[in-house]
């Protein structure tokens, strides 16, 4: 190796020795990171985007709980991200929690397979098409499906909370050229992610649907297996970041410093103000001074006079600031999310009674994914290299297009795929009266390339939002949280499929209250999607309002301002 070889300050190669400049770290290192994201989410989705199905058909239940087990399937997946990057910031590095979660993940797989192969582990077969006649799965065989679901789960929380930080650590924020080539890592990160979501949502679908949902649960099996491999490949060029102790007990003790010394002060005429408190400590961190924003955490500083633990110094105060300026944006993009669990279920059984075929070939349903994939796989690229260097010519910044501007354009997309949601659903159900087959379950004659409109317009604000998101908590948040926030981004997946979940239940207890038949019933073409979509896009508005509130109002901490 050539180069500079100095120390990278903070980090450790593989065997825990000081990472060096010109040997760890860099481009290099990212790609293998890119490499076992195609891999990892091909394993995700390949299971993810057809299990609604699976719950249906071969485990009985009904289309109402399955569409919710999926979701909260899902939800519990993303959220456990938090506790993946928890753990790589307070004890361990990215490198160990990605290699434990994965291994998880592949236990959990081998679970799922052995179930989907073994008759006796499953429910038997209906008797007749009537759902009455169907036993559902339960007792000891629903306990091996939701055990080997939610390893699943555990292991893709713990990998989505490692492996974009992991990537993105490998470059060096300290120079303009790092910096773009960790924007570019986010850019291609979502790339690869939609890479392996192309996989899954064609190839491993059809697996599933035409030679059985063993084989499909394997494909995944061998896929995970392989991530690990590849990883390890590029254990000798990574630098991991040495963890610096628990985040949230940081979090935890500023904000409770800050509570008792508020208190206190009430009580007594001897406080400091602001200033006091800065000046009393620039001897000790002359290169840190309190900030007049969140002026209340500025006590914690005074915290040690009640008690030894809670010594608290202007940078912990000034980081624990940054995370809870960064919470409104985090929470103005759950309902995005929310819109976009709603299309990976409901839009996938309209597919399912419209007419999939495309010359003499009948895609699967759960193939629909594959056109917001494609469009990802297109737009990304043409976004990291034309539509950013032409944004940087002309703001003439570094960054070009802020990640506060393009999680709104997101926002904005969001409200227009289920404005083009609800009228789609609208012209299919028209096609079903006018056919005369709305208590019907035979294929409607409509093409299902139009539910393609709506996955069109939702890919493109995943891309937006997802990689805007990934980037803005990474760069924003401090450097011993960044795995911590960086999993905000799936965190705000976990909370919209949450409220996706406990949404369709409350719409219909609303609607039947109101003397109408629930919205979302068993019978979809009976349904009022349509005015369900509607809902979504009103609330989506409401949103992105609310976003445009605190969005103008942040101040990046490199840039200064939002432009």
């Amino acid at each position: 190796m050539h180069g500079d070889v100095s120390k990278w300050e903070g980090y450790a190669d593989w065997r825990n020795k000081a990472a060096l400049r010109g040997r760890h770290g860099g481009m290099l290192a990212a790609s293998f990171v890119l490499a076992v994201e195609i891999l990892e989410n091909l394993a995700f989705l390949a299971n993810a985007s057809n299990l609604v199905l699976y719950l249906k058909n071969f485990m009985h239940m009904s289309l109402a709980r399955s569409s919710s087990e999926v979701t909260t399937f899902m939800a519990t997946a993303f959220l456990l991200a938090l506790l993946g990057g928890f753990l790589a910031d307070a004890f361990f590095s990215t490198f160990v929690i990605f290699l434990i979660s994965a291994s998880i993940e592949f236990l959990g797989l081998i679970l799922l397979t052995i179930q989907a192969r073994r008759p006796s582990l499953m429910p038997p077969p209906c008797k007749s098409s009537a759902a009455l006649r169907c036993e559902v799965v339960g007792g000891s065989k629903a306990a091996f499906l939701f055990v080997g679901l939610y390893l699943v789960s555990l292991g893709i929380g713990g990998i989505k909370g490692s492996l974009p930080s992991h990537g993105a650590e490998q470059f060096d924020e300290g120079t303009p050229k790092g910096r773009k080539q960790r924007s570019t890592f986010f850019n291609y990160y979502v790339f690869c992610l939609s890479c392996g979501a192309l996989v899954a949502v064609t190839f491993v679908v059809w697996i599933e649907d035409n030679k059985g949902w063993e084989w499909g649960f394997g494909v995944s099996t061998i896929s995970i297996f392989l991530s690990i491999l590849v990883f390890l490949l590029g254990s000798r060029f990574y630098k991991n970041k040495i963890p610096r102790g628990s985040p949230l007990t940081t979090i935890f003790k500023v904000l409770l410093a800050a509570s008792i010394v508020s208190c206190s002060s009430k009580t007594s005429s001897n406080h400091f103000t602001s200033r006091e408190v800065q000046s009393e400590h620039e001897e000790k961190t002359p290169s840190q001074s309190l900030t007049n924003s969140l002026t209340c955490l500025n006590k914690a500083i005074e915290g040690k006079t009640h008690h030894i633990w809670l010594e608290c110094t202007v940078q912990q105060v000034e980081d624990v600031k940054i995370v809870l300026k960064m919470l409104p944006i985090f929470g103005c993009t759950i309902m995005l999310n929310c819109c976009l669990a709603q299309l990976s279920t409901y839009s996938v059984h309209q597919a399912a009674t419209m007419n999939r075929k495309i010359v003499n070939f009948n895609v699967p349903s759960a193939s629909l994914p594959v056109f917001p994939v494609v469009f990802m796989l297109i737009l990304a690229p043409t976004y990291d290299h034309l539509i950013i260097p032409f944004a940087r010519k002309v703001t003439k910044s570094e960054i070009g297009i802020t990640h506060l501007q393009r999680i709104g354009v997101g926002l904005v997309l969001s409200i227009v795929a289920m404005a083009v949601a609800a009228l789609v659903e609208l012209k299919r159900k028209q096609v079903a009266r006018e056919a005369g087959l709305l208590d019907s379950e035979e294929t409607l004659p409509i093409t299902f390339l139009w539910i393609a409109l709506q996955y069109l317009f939702l890919g493109s604000a995943d891309l937006f939002t997802l990689a805007g998101l990934l980037e803005f908590f990474f760069t924003e948040a401090p450097s011993s949280m960044r795995s911590l926030a960086t999993s905000l981004s799936w965190a705000s997946l976990a909370l919209g499929y949450y409220l996706s979940s406990v949404m369709v239940p409350i719409v219909n207890r609303v609607t039947k209250s109101a003397g109408q038949s629930p919205w979302l019933g068993e019978k979809l073409n009976r349904n009022r999607l349509d005015l369900f979509y509607w809902l979504m896009c009103v609330l989506s508005v409401v949103n992105f309002l609310h976003y445009l509130f605190w969005a103008k109002r942040y101040k990046y901490i490199s840039t200064g301002s939002i432009s």
